[in-house]
């Protein structure tokens, strides 16, 4: 295990390092823990989640057909219509972000509301790195919202038998969605604040952009139907998100084609898949894989739940701000899935109700994402689209805004539960 843990921490340290060399560490990393055997042959598959792989590949392929088409400019022209400078236009655009998160996957969020911040960052002449930074870590806060809104949250809400509404109302009590959501309002100021410089006025003009083709648009907007669809069916594959992505992104592309007669219409948009994000979430996939095998996971659940010494609001305390540290570096799948059980065998030793340590352990874990440029998909994603066009994030570019935010987020619903559930 100490192996496992120091291969881990190498690999972390490096791509927080290098981020121009994110992809190749981690899958140079990968391939250590396969061949010393600390991931297992027969482990490799399970440890790939390839519906997050498909969804991303199917999501970049559409949104490319939906860039062309000049949707996104023209949200954009109606979106500069409606704020009165730069600032409020990053605001707008991350509560924009937030809202679709709540119902559908983050990585699939940022891939359809980046391309109208870029659009709008290229009508202003301004950097679109804190833009886009800031729809990935709104996208990860508001994934905690609803059942449907993240994995963590679907296994929370499987694991403890709650249904959609509960995630509003539990017990008799305002639920985990009211927690979010003031934890949305307190980041939101955060951004504000973070983007207090940029007063420069928008300017308006009287036309939109026109929209060349809607077929795309439509496709989007079923790809959300789908995907809200979809989290309602019992015991479903599970590639079944992916599958609805890349079957989308099929029919846009035969669509595509009959329009165009051109076989450029087809590779256009396949170009655009972004395989590098893909190949570091591949590489990521198996080092967390084999961090699993090897028991570090398992190790730190232990420690985590045996910190508390007995006392319910220390160990409230420390599974809420544990889960936020571990989940920076960690993907928060693994360790949700280790803890839950962990939480239900700690609420029922000291005699509680494990609803409060529930939204503790979630809400830590989905938001402990943001404070890294690698401790979410959302945020792999969105700095992959700024690479691609010509835009290095440095990681303190991203702790600097993903931080306070993570703070501003996490206080709130930190207070918010333990006065409603305790």
């Amino acid at each position: 295990m100490l192996y496992a843990l120091i291969l881990f921490a190498i690999t972390y340290v490096l791509m927080l390092t290098f981020s121009k060399y994110r992809p190749y560490i981690a899958l140079v990393s990968a391939l250590v823990f396969i061949l010393t055997g600390m991931l297992p042959l027969d482990q490799i598959l399970g440890a790939i989640d390839f519906n997050v792989l498909m969804m991303i590949a199917g999501t970049m392929g559409l949104v490319q057909l939906f860039i062309d088409s000049k949707m996104p400019a023209r949200l954009a022209d109606m979106i500069m219509a409606k704020v009165p400078n730069v600032q409020m236009a990053a605001v707008a655009l991350a509560l924009f972000a937030g809202i679709i998160s709540a119902f559908v996957d983050n990585v699939a969020t940022v891939l359809m509301v980046a391309p109208i911040a870029m659009e709008i960052c290229k009508k202003l002449k301004t950097n679109p790195v804190p833009f886009i930074i800031g729809i990935a870590v709104s996208s990860n806060l508001q994934g905690a919202a609803t059942l449907v809104g993240d994995t963590t949250a679907i296994m929370l809400g499987s694991y403890a038998n709650m249904s959609f509404l509960d995630f509003f109302f539990y017990k008799g009590r305002p639920g985990i969605f009211w927690a979010v959501e003031l934890g949305a309002v307190a980041s939101a100021c955060i951004l504000a604040f973070l983007f207090r410089k940029e007063k420069g006025a928008i300017p308006k003009s009287g036309s939109l952009t026109p929209v060349t083709d809607y077929v795309p648009t439509v496709l989007l907007v079923g790809m959300i139907v789908l995907l809200i669809s979809a989290s309602f069916i019992p015991n479903k594959p599970d590639i079944t998100n992916g599958l609805i992505c890349l079957s989308l992104m099929a029919i846009g592309l035969v669509y595509n084609y009959f329009k165009k007669k051109d076989t450029a219409a087809v590779t256009g948009p396949l170009k655009a898949i972004d395989f590098e994000t893909i190949g570091l979430l591949f590489g990521l996939f198996l080092v967390i894989g084999g961090i699993t095998h090897m028991g570090v996971v398992d190790a730190a659940a232990n420690l985590l739940a045996h910190m508390g010494g007995g006392n319910v609001f220390v160990i409230y305390t420390v599974i809420v701000w544990a889960s936020v540290l571990f989940s920076a570096f960690i993907d928060n799948i693994p360790y949700v899935a280790t803890m839950l059980p962990v939480v239900t065998s700690l609420a029922a030793g000291l005699g509680i109700d494990p609803t409060l340590l529930y939204f503790g352990l979630l809400s830590g874990a989905t938001l402990g994402g943001n404070c890294t440029p690698i401790g979410a998909s959302a945020n792999i994603t969105g700095i992959g689209i700024l690479r691609r066009a010509g835009y290095e994030v440095k990681t303190s570019d991203f702790c600097r805004i993903g931080i306070p935010f993570t703070l501003a987020a996490i206080i709130p619903a930190y207070i918010y539960f333990w006065v409603l559930f305790a």
